[in-house]
């Protein structure tokens, strides 16, 4: 029933008879709100793929005193307060003690070791945000340390990690769309970090929203998600001449360092150069002007993630919900 010659998954398990892992769960440990039928069919899948389940993940399913780790190197001090009051909250709620241990992007060792620290820990399940949800050497650790990973604004990795994250493309190509709208012609562009996919998904919606539109430009600058790389980057496209009128900044932060190259240039937003950001963190609601910006819902995706490591909820969609909250940095320009 499983076409290679490794050991079957809940996520087999599921395929295989037509169901959801939560209900595969539910099965496994003898829990309520599943049909006669529908156990029986899991269970002979069960037991024809020779699936035997992780003790660890059962103890999780159960609740009462186990214990999930949370992975942190997000620059982004705004955005890691949101995913920390989320996994807090998901774990209070499901029993769960939360671990917290930082790593170090790109320094393969270290991030290998962060992972095997939570698992000496006890951690029976890991909530990885980015950017370590992208790194082979993290996923390759948790692997290696045979607990399961769920990943924040991260694509799945099949049959090994499940994934939370909005759809960035369509996501970039609202605002995008948003500021075309409000009659801007040139926008400028603030990407994120080059090794995650957001990043380029979100340039795609953004390329994708300004070829749909008539006489646009759009004026592309790399930046890594900090606040020092959007003042930057802000800086070199306020050099172009014609200069942009609208800044769409790939995060809250690199959108607030925008909004001080503008300041600093002795222009005003949004008069003369609107700014918009992408997360909703809390900064983007404390500079002035506030900032229009995407609403990722981070701190919902963290909680989801510690109860879906509890076995009490579901992933079942490949995106959650995106909004745009328009707010005080952004207008038509003069």
């Amino acid at each position: 029933m499983i076409a290679d010659d490794r050991n079957p998954t809940i996520d087999d398990v599921a395929r295989l008879a037509g169901v959801s892992p939560m209900t595969v769960s539910r099965v496994i440990n003898g829990g309520a709100r599943v049909s006669a039928a529908t156990r029986e069919r899991v269970q002979a899948v069960i037991d024809a793929a020779g699936y035997v389940p992780d003790p660890a993940a059962r103890i999780l399913a159960r609740g009462g005193g186990g214990r999930i780790g949370l992975l942190y190197a997000n620059p982004s001090n705004a955005y890691l307060a949101e995913v920390l009051s989320g996994a807090l909250a998901g774990a209070r709620a499901a029993g769960l003690l939360l671990m917290i241990e930082p790593s170090h992007a790109g320094d393969p060792a270290q991030e290998a070791e962060a992972v095997r620290r939570l698992a000496a820990g006890g951690a029976q399940g890991l909530i990885v945000p980015p950017p370590l949800g992208e790194s082979a050497a993290t996923l390759n650790a948790i692997r290696a340390a045979g607990i399961k990973g769920i990943l924040l604004a991260a694509p799945p990795v099949e049959g090994l990690f499940e994934a939370l994250r909005v759809d960035d493309f369509s996501a970039a190509a609202e605002m995008t769309r948003r500021l075309i709208d409000l009659g801007h012609r040139r926008i400028g562009l603030i990407e994120g970090r080059a090794d995650q996919s957001a990043s380029a998904d979100r340039r795609r919606g953004a390329q994708a929203a300004v070829a749909a539109a008539s006489e646009t430009d759009l004026l592309v600058e790399a930046g890594d998600f900090t606040y020092r790389s959007g003042f930057e980057a802000a800086r070199r496209l306020l050099a172009m001449h014609p200069r942009p009128t609208a800044l769409f900044a790939g995060n809250d932060d690199m959108a607030a360092g925008a909004l001080a190259a503008v300041h600093a240039e002795g222009l005003q937003t949004p008069g003369d150069v609107s700014v918009a950001g992408f997360d909703d963190t809390y900064l983007a609601a404390s500079v002035w002007p506030a900032l229009t910006t995407i609403r990722q819902p981070v701190a919902e995706m963290a909680r989801c993630a510690a109860m879906r490591l509890a076995g009490k909820e579901e992933i079942d969609t490949e995106f959650v919900e995106h909004r745009l909250i328009e707010r005080e940095s952004t207008a038509s320009p003069r």
